[in-house]
């Protein structure tokens, strides 16, 4: 992970998004290094594919996002950005970020299993938000997280409107987005942005041990729970409550909902298998 050796720049599409599943757990690996991990279309792609799958496989129960080298994400790869501003048309920017950076943002917050940050380094822009979106986020001691936006003159995008306030409150929020000032991970962890910072040579090991605890638990309810929390703060109390009724209800009928209440009338510990 973070003392991975540089890559060469002419890497092969497949090999910027390193992936492997191991003990049910679906690791997708940010890999340019020599870009600080500054995220490309076909990035963001390949990972937005890689969760779909995590969502549709029986066998992933858990995702660990992470990334090589001395940067989480450094943000949007903006080259050949300011040139084409001039060749745009109105509708053309939002358009872009529908497709872009929102769907990427959707598919951590849509991913119908636990999705982990391991975040090794500096996450700025888009990459902060693609951590923030995060079911849980880990911090090495050394990561920092920027909403750099005011500094290039732009208006946060990726969510960042949105994931901020619901995570830290409007005033935070404002705080970071309007002054773009760099957060410290134990800062971050201080706001409640960032669940628990490690030593640097400590993040992959607590971020298996978490993502393979999360992959033996009843995986259904977790994408349940995940639901309900996520639309939480967008919903009136009946809806909300309307809501986890009907959750309850789906989850009732899986396997490990019964295999829960049978370990425990049974005074033992349960055996989940995700359905």
């Amino acid at each position: 992970m973070s003392g991975s050796p540089l890559e060469p720049p002419e890497k092969s599409r497949d090999s910027l998004i390193l992936h492997a599943t191991d003990n049910a757990v679906s690791w997708i690996t940010l890999n340019r290094p020599e870009a600080m991990n500054a995220i490309t279309p076909d990035q963001r792609e390949r990972i937005i594919q890689l969760l779909a799958e995590a969502s549709a496989d029986p066998a992933v129960r858990a995702v660990v996002i992470t990334a090589t080298g001395r940067g989480f994400c450094a943000g949007a790869d903006l080259r050949g950005a300011s040139a084409s501003l001039s060749e745009r048309v109105p509708g053309d920017v939002a358009r872009t970020l529908r497709l872009g950076a929102q769907r990427l943002i959707a598919a951590v917050l849509d991913c119908e299993k636990p999705v982990i940050a391991a975040v090794n380094g500096t996450a700025a822009g888009i990459g902060a938000h693609l951590a923030f979106a995060c079911d849980l986020v880990l911090a090495a001691e050394p990561a920092r997280f920027i909403e750099v936006f005011v500094r290039r003159g732009l208006v946060p995008d990726g969510g960042g409107a949105y994931l901020l306030p619901r995570l830290i409150g409007p005033q935070r929020a404002k705080e970071l987005m309007f002054f773009g000032d760099a957060l410290s991970a134990a800062d971050a962890e201080r706001l409640g942005l960032v669940n628990r910072v490690v030593p640097p040579e400590e993040l992959e090991k607590t971020a298996r041990e978490w993502a393979e605890r999360l992959a033996t638990g009843p995986t259904r309810a977790l994408a349940l729970t995940k639901q309900l929390v996520n639309a939480s703060l967008d919903t009136d109390r009946a809806t909300a409550f309307a809501a986890e009724a009907a959750a309850q209800e789906i989850n009732m009928t899986t396997a490990d909902a019964n295999e829960g209440v049978t370990s425990f009338v049974e005074r033992r510990t349960p055996r989940y298998e995700g359905r």
